[in-house]
């Protein structure tokens, strides 16, 4: 088998893994064989300081098994004193680096972690990467130790820098089915959920079936719209960016398909509204459902988690002004688009964010958030 042929293994185990997560075994198994690597490691996680991080994903594979006790024992005993994590967050996006420069010459003698916990996940050697995720997320994706004794190779290297966005994009992907409890689901069965936009295309790029939420959004025509049976987005460079990842992700008879995301513009008052394609395997599809050659997620900052400012305003304590706007900041609009729609100016709205952040003892809006999606699956008590 090809290098080529080997890399697109891996992106179809990875869009597998993306829609299940029961795939992801295969997909770290493939990666280590084409990468020449005896294990990798990929958290994902959220949080500016080591105290107020909270792990999404925690995954560590070695040549496709999951080593659950060293992920246990990492994070209750070597994570809080592991002297990577701060320097780890501060990396640039995408930057691929060796493990071993991350600590001093001293902690490299003295580290707990770097003599201890990285030898028995043999990555002393290894390589670390951090990528941006949704949301102001984080993803550290740690490539174990190379098989090959010598060291790092440049073919090495290069594929494992090719799969970086690929790795993001699984993340994206994985982030908005969890969020939409919808990870795992049939083809058939995502359809039923009214969480997120769901779209399914032929391998032509036709509409075949869409959900009442996708429905909705395509009848209203704000961002994107149904054209003969065709998804296009409402605005002519949108649509340019649309068509060309429809075209990566539906390639020519023989092509790799590839997954991939975008934003589309609405109205002025509302947030852009994002897509996530992504291809499906023979695999994926059922009898009922032996057309459908990708699916389109749409996520709609503007109703997630259908928030109800009265449910703010009686158990957080907020005035009705104050949780109109913390319901807003969580759907996703911005200090000048709750100014805009409340017909306030945007230091009136500022001011009440202050008042807010006392008011619920947090100092980032990112927790404001966060406490506020929480609550927005309860249903409002009847007074």
């Amino acid at each position: 088998m090809g290098a080529q042929e080997r890399f697109e293994r891996i992106l179809g185990s990875l869009h597998e893994a993306a829609l299940d997560d029961a795939h992801w075994l295969t997909a770290a198994g493939l990666m280590d064989e084409a990468c020449g690597l005896k294990g990798n490691l990929l958290v994902f996680c959220e949080g500016r300081s080591r105290e107020d991080t909270k792990v999404f994903l925690a995954r560590f594979c070695y040549r496709g098994e999951r080593y659950k006790h060293l992920e246990r024992q990492y994070f209750d005993v070597y994570y809080p004193i592991d002297e990577r994590v701060p320097r780890i967050r501060q990396l640039p996006d995408s930057r691929l680096v060796h493990i071993a420069e991350l600590y001093s010459e001293q902690e490299r003698k003295t580290s707990p972690v770097f003599n201890e916990a990285l030898p028995a996940g043999k990555a002393q050697n290894g390589l670390i990467v951090r990528l941006d995720g949704p949301n102001g997320s984080h993803v550290g994706w740690q490539i174990a130790d190379p098989i090959d004794g010598d060291g790092w190779s440049s073919p090495q290297i290069e594929t494992i820098e090719r799969l970086l966005p690929h790795i993001r994009q699984f993340v994206r992907v994985r982030h908005t089915l969890t969020d939409a409890r919808a990870l795992g689901s049939s083809v058939i069965g995502l359809l039923e959920n009214a969480r997120f936009g769901v779209i399914q295309l032929s391998r032509r790029g036709r509409i075949v079936a869409a959900n009442r939420t996708a429905c909705d959004i395509l009848r209203k025509g704000d961002g994107l719209t149904d054209r003969g049976g065709l998804l296009h987005a409402s605005l002519p460079a949108d649509d340019v960016a649309l068509q060309k990842l429809l075209s990566r992700v539906l390639p020519p008879f023989g092509g790799q398909a590839t997954s991939g995301s975008t934003t589309v513009k609405r109205s002025v008052l509302l947030p852009r509204l994002v897509l996530h394609v992504v291809p499906l395997s023979d695999e994926r599809t059922d009898m009922l459902a032996s057309t459908v050659a990708a699916l389109v997620l749409l996520v709609d900052p503007a109703s997630r988690g259908r928030i109800d400012p009265a449910l703010l305003k009686d158990l957080l304590g907020l005035t009705a002004a104050e949780s109109q706007v913390a319901t807003m900041l969580a759907e996703g609009y911005t200090i000048r688009q709750i100014a805009a729609a409340t017909g306030r100016s945007e230091g009136t709205i500022r001011w009440h964010v202050k008042h807010i952040f006392g008011k619920l003892g947090v100092s980032r809006q990112v927790e404001l958030v966060q406490l506020v999606m929480s609550l927005a699956d309860l249903p409002l008590t009847q007074q």
